[in-house]
């Protein structure tokens, strides 16, 4: 659907057309009294055994809200944290959403063991009238949430920010449907591009928006996104890789070797990334890395991020996007990971991986396929022997540093020989319960033998796609 403003933008450029849009969107939201957006930035600090929330600030953004008003209350409940905004005289919830973080990752890290860290960690909600309780709540015992902070804000305190839209002149429109308040909008955030690749940057932002759009279930719910992207011009070209002594102070401080893990890309900066992204309206953020290695991230609910110009670009912008869109989790389990796997197996509440068999109370027995025996049989002994020695050959290339081709030639032949071993299975398609998944050998079962989420594939199964269908509708639909 075209902007009713598409006509009086002919023959700006591509900022002026930017900032015509984002006003147009504002006085739009304006008119149906849409509330302002509001953010509570605070440190997320501790170790192992303990942790603690300290207050930063509470921010008004630029832009109106751009969440379904209609769906307050998070049906998901996908994540590690759920926050809640109560009244404190009534202890009705006017909003909550559950999602992950970046300290949620690394209290289940050795170094958690050893020192203290702190995050800088944000969650945004409706702007709120009146005093309110910010009430903080983690999964403990049977994943159940309960609550480890509660905090009371008056928005009309003195010390509430008021941020400006200092980055409106770099938003560009990719791909829009309509009001951001009955859309999903994703913010595709470039980092490391200076100001003479700018328009390579917009043409990667344009192509993997495509890519995510050839994708099922995003495919068939294409006019239910809007596509925006922001690249702040960096001084230098390209990312940190500290592995490898290069560091780059880039806008967005997207960095490699996140938890020591060479392909693991994060930004810790996240009051930074706040501040750029403030400028456009968003629900979902996905980091486009100007670098060539292979990497990068997903974390539910906060951002995902994608080496944009890796050889493998297309799967690492969707499966990480699956990671923070979907909370959906990883379902490999033979390559190296920096957390620590638990003693004790509980059901995971990740929408796509098992620890229960029972036919009658499995987590996907709608979607199963009938008669599908569980544990379902795949070629795990000869995946994994495979695997295994395809996973110390890459490490060796890594440490001897080789071209990023020979990188690439290596994922392409081993998912050569996995698409082949799956083909020859019987198994392909089916929906059951297959051990190994969530870095797990035993005691994990994914839904089906191959995903996006399992390895380089090109398509997700039938459960993941239905988990990501469940938060397009989240964000989209009036109940």
């Amino acid at each position: 659907m075209a902007s009713p403003y598409s006509n009086r933008l002919k023959g700006l450029s591509v900022n002026k057309i930017a900032l015509a849009l984002l006003v147009a969107l504002f006085y739009t939201h304006a008119i149906a009294d849409a509330p302002g957006t509001m953010r509570v930035d605070y440190v997320h600090s501790g170790n192992h055994e303990t942790e603690m929330f300290s207050l930063d600030q509470v921010v008004i953004e630029p832009l109106p809200w751009t969440g379904n008003m209609a769906q307050p209350h998070d049906k998901t409940n996908r994540g590690k944290y759920l926050f809640e905004i109560v009244d404190p005289e009534s202890g009705d919830v006017a909003w909550s959403r559950s999602f992950s973080s970046i300290y949620g990752e690394w209290e289940t890290t050795g170094e958690a063991r050893q020192i203290n860290r702190a995050y800088h960690e944000s969650v945004r909600f409706p702007a709120q009238q009146d005093v309110f309780e910010l009430v903080m709540k983690k999964r403990g015992a049977g994943n159940v949430f309960e609550e480890v902070w509660r905090i009371r804000l008056d928005p009309d305190d003195v010390l509430v920010h008021r941020e400006a839209a200092m980055y409106a002149d770099h938003v560009v429109a990719i791909h829009e449907s309509g009001d951001p308040a009955t859309k999903v909008d994703l913010l595709l955030l470039g980092d490391g591009y200076t100001a003479d690749e700018q328009d390579e940057f917009i043409a990667k932002a344009k192509e993997m928006t495509e890519v995510l759009f050839a994708t099922s279930p995003f495919r068939e719910r294409k006019d239910d996104f809007n596509v925006w992207a922001i690249a702040p011009p960096a001084r230098e070209s390209g990312v940190s890789r500290p592995s490898t002594d290069t560091f780059r102070d880039s806008p967005v401080g997207a960095t490699y070797d996140s938890f020591r893990s060479e392909r693991y890309i994060l930004t810790n900066d996240n009051k930074a990334m706040r501040r750029i992204a403030s400028s456009a309206p968003y629900d979902f953020i996905e980091i486009l890395t100007n670098s060539e290695v292979y990497g990068g991230g997903g974390i539910y609910g906060l951002f995902s991020t994608a080496a944009a110009n890796s050889g493998w670009a297309a799967y690492l912008f969707v499966h990480e996007f699956g990671h923070h869109f979907a909370g959906l989790a990883d379902e490999y389990y033979t390559s190296s990971v920096a957390y620590e796997l638990p003693e004790v197996i509980e059901e995971p509440y990740e929408p796509n991986n098992t620890a229960r068999l029972d036919p009658d109370t499995l987590k996907w027995q709608h979607l199963a396929t009938p008669n599908t025996p569980l544990p379902t049989p795949w070629p795990k002994a000869e995946f994994e022997e495979h695997s295994i020695a395809y996973q110390e050959k890459r490490r060796q290339m890594r440490a001897n540093n080789v071209p990023e081709a020979e990188m690439n030639k290596l994922f392409e032949d081993n998912q050569v020989f996995v698409e082949a071993l799956f083909d020859k299975s019987g198994q392909k398609g089916l929906i059951g319960a297959f051990e190994g998944g969530g870095y797990m050998a035993e005691g994990l079962y994914r839904s089906s033998q191959n995903c996006i989420m399992f390895t380089r594939t090109t398509d997700f199964c039938a459960v993941c796609a239905e988990a990501i269908e469940k938060v397009i509708d989240e964000y989209t639909v009036v109940p």
